[in-house]
């Protein structure tokens, strides 16, 4: 067995990978993305998220051993954060997809930690704090793969790091971040007008893109679903409201899997309901994962 294949197998212990993913650094018009967390099974811990996208973001699957130096004030090999770039050695490997080769935007540790970047319009991470180390936010997710093992670990690193706003080729990396454990702990974190917002806990399964995720949570509490039949109306466009309400719907309408296989199965399910039609109005694309080189991220 070669050392992907038993990495992953250690891996599949705690969270599951289950769907297309990539980096979703990019243009306003393009906000379709959804993050489907099932942790209130008997079986398993699953995630899956949907890459809804107007190109190909040469997305690669990528696995990092512990041990790696890095440095979060690189961007494709340019210093972007000047004062007090973070920097780190890696403690825990993890298997990630890349984008563009330069930056992480899913993956998934050797400890059960999983993390998802998606696009949020809102997103500012504030003027720069040098009295904080910066990270690049194409980084962001790596640098907690790298430095924690459970949900309340990566909040406390959040303490002491300032994601900072990069641009590549033309676009910016105003993204959101999900994040989950191997106990199915969640927390998404969120920076709306310089300050971080996070909502942490087992019910925060599903995050799509703009508006913000508390503006997210009230317009599904206008939703009862308590008694619901096949006849219960639910919103239907790609707007990421209505995705958000249709996958929180349908998240908590998973049977009980029987197997892992069963368990991957429901999540893809879901996905495959909040993805974006081609023709649909928003940009989208379909996008595949290709194992390949292992891209030049710092």
């Amino acid at each position: 067995m070669n050392t992907l294949t038993q990495f992953v197998k250690q891996a599949v212990s705690g969270v599951l990978i289950a769907t297309t993913v990539g980096l979703t650094l990019g243009q306003p018009f393009a906000e379709a993305c959804t993050r489907v967390l099932w942790n209130n099974n008997e079986l398993a811990v699953v995630v899956g998220r949907t890459m809804d996208w107007p190109e190909s973001t040469e997305p690669m699957l990528t696995v990092f051993p512990r041990g790696m130096e890095r440095d979060g004030g690189l961007l494709a090999g340019h210093v972007v954060v000047e004062e007090n770039p973070a920097r780190w050695t890696s403690q825990y490997g993890s298997v990630v997809t890349t984008s563009y080769g330069v930056g992480t935007v899913d993956g998934l540790n050797e400890a059960g930690l999983g993390v998802h970047l998606l696009y949020l319009v809102a997103t500012d991470f504030g003027p720069r704090d040098p009295s904080k180390a910066g990270v690049q936010a194409g980084l962001w997710g790596q640098y907690i793969l790298d430095n924690a093992a459970t949900v309340d670990e990566a909040l406390a690193l959040m303490e002491t790091i300032q994601p900072v706003m990069v641009t590549f080729e033309g676009m910016k990396a105003t993204v959101h971040l999900a994040i989950e454990d191997a106990t199915g702990d969640s927390a998404i974190i969120e920076y709306i007008e310089g300050e971080a917002r996070v909502h942490h806990g087992p019910e925060y399964r599903v995050m799509t893109n703009d508006p913000p995720f508390d503006q997210q949570l009230a317009f599904l509490s206008e939703w009862d679903f308590t008694n619901a039949t096949r006849q219960t109306p639910l919103p239907g466009n790609v707007d990421p409201k209505d995705r958000f309400v249709r996958a929180t719907y349908f998240q908590q309408m998973l049977p009980e899997p029987n197997n892992e296989r069963e368990a991957i199965a429901g999540v893809l399910a879901i996905a495959r309901n909040v993805s974006v039609p081609f023709g649909a109005l928003t940009t989208c694309l379909a996008l595949s994962i290709t194992p390949n080189t292992v891209p030049p991220l710092t």
